[in-house]
This record gives structure tokens, sequence and C-alpha cells, in this order.
């Protein structure tokens, strides 16, 4: 059996980490199958699509490693189709235009509040043969839902989940301008483009038996559905767009890497034996749907953080290091080419008290830049006793050929000794002369990594006389 899986956002606004989590397992799928895996871009809201989020959501899949088959589908690409099937529904019985002005719309929506029920719209004209038909009004063509009996969805996920047919409404697939709506358009692009299998969220849910109904009415075979549960704050609630950090961008932007983030969502009501770490391999070797709990999961941002970590400390340096270079490209500044050198051989220890590539950035700032920008508090540090230290260590260093951990104990160890003093009484001024701030890495690292050239010059600023 061939497995189709796609992921179909709309282009309205930045990706959602909950949309990007669906993108996954649907990817996973695919892959664990050896199928295809398609993105479909359903911009048929024509006000609120934008290019930028469509292109934001292409880039954003594919720096998170979930890359498609083919070419991007573009749903409004599609329309003509949509709307021949709406016609083609009208035609077998399954649909029929509905005069109801938004007046009438409206009062029957404040009837249904006033008695306490959810509105259903009354299918005034889903059989209608004596009404006058109003010519002031451009009618909404309404899919005839069944009424009796019940539905079954036999979901992937949820197990057998049975619906009452007539708490279903004769949903709307063509507005009054002549455009397709959502039902109508997913129904027939994932029929077209022969999706076998669709994961997507438990609020799809109602959607889906919509779309069941497209199905039986066209005689088209019928997909596979998987309602995953949604994601929720770390407090219980639904996660939104408006809750900090609910977007792929906002940990791209803190450097958060993408292997990290992608092994958070895969396990982020997920599971498979007591495994938390799993490689792009590992990944689709083991992804399976019986693994998918059937509660809401809470984004626990803290465990993001904690899963960067461990990638960062486990992660070969020369990737580290690309993944860095990219990060500064994309949000701070690039890295210079005379710096990378310097960079590359400090990450031992840039790293160690890191959990974002923001982090080392930040730890880093004291190699990438080209003159020191001092912290004018730690500044007042440098007194009479401390610049004497400076100055004695910058004439020791010149007799040192190679700057090490072993080479450099020696010159400290002696002016610790003469200024009756202790290690953080040389190493604070030292480190704030080369650095410009008192925290930092430790100071031999901080000399190995500049190299001697640029510790003599620094050593020698004038700020610091």
């Amino acid at each position: 059996m061939s497995f189709n899986c796609r992921f179909a956002p709309s282009p309205t606004g930045p990706l959602h980490i909950g949309g990007v989590r669906t993108a996954l397992f649907n990817w996973l799928l695919a892959k664990k199958n050896k199928g295809k895996y398609f993105l479909r871009i359903e911009d048929t809201d024509r006000e609120r699509s934008k290019d930028e989020f469509k292109n934001q959501i292409i880039s954003s899949l594919a720096w998170l490693g979930i890359k498609h088959d083919g070419a991007e589908y573009i749903q409004s690409k599609n329309i003509d189709k949509h709307v021949a099937i709406a016609e083609e529904l009208i035609k077998k019985g399954f649909a029929y235009p509905c005069y109801c002005s938004e007046e009438e719309i409206n009062e029957q929506k404040a009837k249904c509040k006033k008695q306490g029920m959810p509105y259903v719209y009354n299918r005034k004209w889903r059989d209608a043969k004596d009404l006058e038909i109003p010519k002031d009004i451009k009618p909404v063509i309404r899919f005839k839902s069944k009424i009796d009996g019940k539905s079954i969805l036999k979901d992937l996920v949820q197990g057998d989940v049975e619906i009452d047919n007539n708490t279903i409404e004769d949903f709307i697939i063509l507005r009054n301008d002549g455009t397709p709506t959502y039902n109508l358009s997913a129904s027939v692009d994932d029929h077209q483009m022969n999706m076998t299998h669709i994961i997507r969220g438990d609020d799809h849910k109602i959607n889906t038996f919509k779309q069941m109904q497209i199905y039986q009415a066209m005689k088209w075979e019928m997909p596979s559905f998987a309602h995953i549960p949604l994601i929720h704050t770390i407090d219980g609630k639904k996660l939104s767009k408006r809750d900090k950090a609910s977007t792929l961008d906002d940990y791209s932007k803190v450097g958060i890497m993408p292997d990290a983030l992608r092994n958070y969502l895969l396990r982020l009501g997920w599971s498979f034996k007591d495994k938390e770490i799993f490689t792009l391999d590992e990944s689709i070797k083991y992804f399976n749907l019986e693994g998918i709990g059937k509660s809401p999961s809470k984004l626990d941002i803290s465990r993001i953080y904690s899963m960067n970590e461990h990638y960062i400390k486990n992660i070969d340096e020369n990737d580290l290091f690309t993944q860095l270079a990219e990060y500064c490209k994309l949000f701070k500044n690039e890295i210079k080419s005379d710096k990378k050198d310097k960079i590359k051989k400090s990450l031992t220890f840039l790293k160690n008290k890191a959990k974002t590539l923001e982090d080392i950035f930040n730890n880093a700032q004291y190699i990438l830049t080209d003159e020191v920008n001092f912290n004018q508090e730690d500044l007042k540090l440098i007194d009479v006793k401390a610049k004497k230290i400076i100055s004695v260590f910058n004439e020791n260093l010149n007799k040192v050929d190679v700057l090490s951990k072993e080479t450099l104990e020696p010159i400290v160890n002696e002016l610790i000794q003469s200024n009756d003093t202790n290690f953080k009484g040389v190493g604070q001024p030292l480190r704030v002369a080369l650095t410009g701030s008192k925290f930092g890495p430790g100071i031999y690292d901080i000399i190995i990594s500049l190299g001697k050239e640029e510790v003599k010059k620094r050593l020698a600023n004038k700020k610091l006389s």
C-alpha cells in the first residue's frame, strides 16, 4: 500500500508550533512507510494570505529538516476544480443554493443563543419548492448533510468516534461570491493529491465528518484520518498564537537548534518505550501512530532549553560551528573570516554554560569584537594595583612562545605572590581588560582563544592606563 501524507497550512501568519508538530508527524509517517509527504499551501483566504508567510513556512520546515516531495501545492491554483465539484454536487442533489439574508442568519443565531443551544442552520432552503427566490440576494451553496442516523469515524489515534448526523449543519461549500470554503477545497485537493493518511489536530474532527460526507457523495475512496490532541500551555490552556514561544520563529531566533526542537516535538505527545533522544533516522524507524497519546500535551519551554543544551554539549563541534555561523548570519552579525578559527578553537569552553546558540554568541563577544566594550562599573575595578598587574603580565607574556595553561600558570602564580593577592585578584582585572566584563570564561581560556598578539594589544589599551 502506498502512503501519501501532507501538511496543509494557511499562510496567514507565522508557523505555529502545533502546526510544526503536525507536519513532523505526517512526514515521519510517510518516511516510515516509504511513502511521500507533500506541502499544500491553503491560500484561498486571499485577504489574509501573504507571500511572506508562505515563504516563511517553506523555509522554516526546511530548517527543521522536514522536506516535502515535489513542488509546493498551491491551493488557490485549483479553485476552478473546487467550484466544478460544487456544481456537480448540486446536480447530484447533494448541495443547494441558500438565499437566507445575513439578517436571517443572525436571527437564527440569536434564537439558538437564547435557547442555550449551539447554532445550526435551520435548513430553510434545503427542500424549498414554494419559496420565492429573492432577486437582491446572491445565494451561498450549502452541502445537504445527512439528517438521520449516525456517522462513525475510525480514527487511527482516537479509535471509533461517533456523531449524530443531525448535529452537522448544512455547511457552506461556496460563498455568495462564488469562492469555495475550506471543507470543499480540502476534500477536493486531498482526493486529487491521492492522500491516503491525514494527521491533524483533534479540533478538526467536525471538519472531518463534513469532509467524509463529501467523499461519500462523490464516491471517492476515503483516506485514513488520525486526530492528535492539541498542545496546551504548561497551565493546561490551549496554546494560541498569542502565547509566548508559540511559533517556530520564537525558537529559531533565540538559538534553539533544529535537531533539538524536532526531538522535543517528537516526544510531545508521542513515546517509544523510555527513549528520550532520537536521531533523525531513529525518529523515522520508531515512529508509529500507536505511540501517540489521547490527552493534550503541555508545552514545557524549560524542557526545550534542556534538550537544546544536551545537543549543544554533545554535537560535533564542526557541526556546532556551522549552525552557530548560520544563526549569526540570520539573526545577529555574520562572523568575520578572521574570527572563525578563534571561535572554532574556543567552542569547547564557550558552550559549557550555554543553553542556546545565542548564549554561545554572547559568550563569544570578546572574540567577535574588534574593540573592547567596557562595562563602566567593571572598569572601576582597574585600580592602581590592577593596572600594575596588567602591565607586568603583558611584559612577561613576551617570554611565552606557545599559549597554554601550563605556560601561563607560572606568570599568574608569580603575580599572586608578588602582589599578596589570590587568583581572583589577578584573573579578574585581566578578564575586564580583555573582555570588558568581570564575567565570562576562565582567564586561561580567554587568553588562549584571543592569541598572543591580540592579548598584548588589548592589555595596552589606553583606557586601562
